[in-house]
């Protein structure tokens, strides 16, 4: 029994990770690429014996990091076109995923069509150092406008343009960095305001203040983040994704949300924006979206009625992807798609 213990504690030791300790660069700066430990622990049925291969994260490896003020470092990754750029794209990823991961489908597509995309881990997730943990609005719409900054001083003269999906979509809405030529919400995290139930904000309030390191399956309820059921196995075996979101994650989440409502009536004016809604979204409830837009007056939507919450993996990506090259083509110019948008805003429900 001793030897037994013996072994299964050296077994565990062996999965802790060691401590990053990356060289010290002066931020806001783009640095080389400094690889922490993947979170990984084998399965305890191998904790006897050799242990499965370590999984490897989605998508291209990063290529830099972003340094912040503060001394974070977002790893960044990278899709480039064959020839010269015809424009600049820095994605913002959801809740509980990564740069590398949330682009894997789109990211190869938009190149070809002549963009350079970026996509950062934000802090708190994928490969950052406080993976798991909450930054907080300002903390998170501080670190997207200093990455434009960083990313607009490294290619001067190119179209510069910002997309943010779901979590991304409400960091991205509440940054609207100055000089960019334009704004891409997908499925943005609207869910706030007087459109979240009120009934739901009590218990997350309590759980959160009581209970906030305990955390709760990223996936509730068995709802579905998108039809592509590959990408959806993808997330869950990632191991820079997070499957289990912590409570007081989901009460910032909530607040974060709300902010976004609130910026919804002066946003889409001085820049043009973009929004990109699917019919089937569960995650953010169509419904509650569409009232919050229509209400906020959003002049441009495009709804794709076959579409889920994760757009730019789903089943219409193709066509997401063909609607976002011709809006950094031409973003003062309406998309014939828009058409499905506004009615899809003028049925909402008063």
């Amino acid at each position: 029994m001793g030897r037994l213990l013996l072994l299964l504690f050296l077994a565990l030791g062996a999965c802790v990770p060691s401590e990053r300790v990356p060289p010290v660069v002066a931020g806001p700066a783009i640095a080389p690429f400094e690889a922490g430990p993947l979170p990984w622990a084998p399965h305890p049925a191998y904790l006897l014996d050799v242990s499965p291969p370590r999984p490897q994260p989605a998508g291209p490896r990063p290529e830099a990091d972003l340094v912040m003020d503060d001394g974070a470092r977002l790893p960044l990754r990278a899709w480039r076109p064959e020839g010269p750029p015809r424009f600049v794209l820095l994605a913002l990823h959801g809740l509980g995923d990564h740069g590398g991961n949330f682009l894997l489908e789109s990211g190869p597509q938009l190149a070809a069509g002549g963009a350079l995309v970026y996509a950062y881990d934000q802090r708190g997730f994928g490969w950052t150092a406080t993976r798991g943990l909450w930054a907080g609005r300002d903390r998170m719409v501080a670190d997207a406008r200093a990455a434009v900054a960083l990313l607009r001083e490294r290619h001067p003269g190119l179209p510069f343009f910002l997309l943010g999906e779901s979590l991304g979509g409400a960091v991205a809405l509440l940054a609207q960095p100055e000089g960019i030529s334009g704004l891409i919400l997908s499925s943005p995290a609207i869910w706030g305001g007087d459109y979240f139930p009120w009934f739901l904000r009590p218990p997350l309030a309590v759980g959160a203040a009581l209970l906030g390191p305990l955390a709760s399956p990223a996936v509730a309820g068995g709802i579905a983040a998108s039809d592509n059921a590959a990408a959806l196995r993808r997330f869950a075996n990632d191991p820079l994704t997070l499957s289990h979101i912590r409570l007081d994650m989901l009460e910032g989440l909530v607040a974060l949300m709300d902010d976004a409502v609130a910026a919804l009536p002066g946003c889409c004016r001085a820049t043009p924006t973009l929004f990109l809604m699917g019919g089937k979204d569960r995650v953010i409830p169509t419904a509650s979206a569409r009232r919050a837009l229509r209400d906020a007056a959003v002049p441009r939507v495009v709804f794709y009625p076959e579409g889920w919450h994760l757009l730019l993996r789903d089943a219409v990506r193709e066509e997401v992807a063909r609607d976002l090259l011709a809006f950094m083509a031409a973003p003062a110019t309406p998309l014939p798609a828009e058409a499905a948008g506004r009615a899809w805003l003028e049925g909402a429900p008063r």
